[in-house]
């Protein structure tokens, strides 16, 4: 019996918190549709702001119509027994303006280092890279593949199966070159440097 009672009131569900006025509810509403982005039962609503479900649906109504009339470039439709906020129709052209606008990634000195070994050693391993700079560089690497200049190329025939690295279409584009293997010469004593590096990588991974 005392198994039973403990268990009985381990499922207990917490109180939920209960709007207190229209305006408190409809403030929960709109962050709830806000915050989710994609549509919404009214029963789901109902038990998020403490209210039952034919209430709840009559506050959606009236906000539809709020958001209707009033001067605001968001409104909130019903989509089969669901609610969801979305961008009104008449205002899709400033949003097309932003989306045109071009994105300018700031890559720091770190990044640029990066970038560069990754650009004439690929494909490449984070480990490989991180011999050459001497540090960890996992940030570095996570930025640039988040600013698509870098991407996974696959995984390495080794123990551990680390992924490789190699840069994109977008790199290429952003740096004014058609292919890798037009890329502008480096300096003679960091080729040998690199020739170094691949040929003592090739034969740790023969040994392996």
């Amino acid at each position: 019996m005392m198994e039973q009672q403990k268990k009985s009131d381990s499922t207990e569900q917490v109180p939920v918190k209960k709007a207190e006025s229209i305006e408190e509810a409809e403030a929960a509403i709109e962050a709830i549709l806000f915050a989710v982005g994609d549509s919404v039962e009214p029963e789901k609503i109902a038990k998020a702001i403490g209210h039952d479900t034919e209430t709840t649906v009559r506050i959606l109504n009236h906000m539809m119509d709020t958001y209707n009339a009033d001067n605001r470039g968001i409104r909130i439709v019903e989509l089969d027994h669901a609610y969801q906020m979305c961008t009104k129709q008449e205002y899709y052209d400033y949003l097309v303006n932003i989306a045109l606008q071009p994105k300018k990634a700031v890559l720091t000195d770190v990044m640029l280092e990066t970038l560069s070994i990754i650009a004439y050693k690929q494909p490449v391993t984070k480990l490989e890279i991180e011999k050459i700079r001497g540090v960890k560089s996992d940030h570095a690497v996570n930025k640039l593949v988040e600013y698509n200049l870098v991407q996974e190329l696959g995984r390495l025939d080794a123990p551990g199966r680390p992924i490789v690295f190699g840069t994109t279409e977008e790199f290429l584009r952003n740096f004014g070159v058609d292919s890798t293997e037009n890329l502008p010469q480096i300096s003679p004593v960091k080729m040998e440097d690199f020739k170094a590096e691949v040929e003592e990588e090739m034969q740790v991974k023969l040994d392996i």
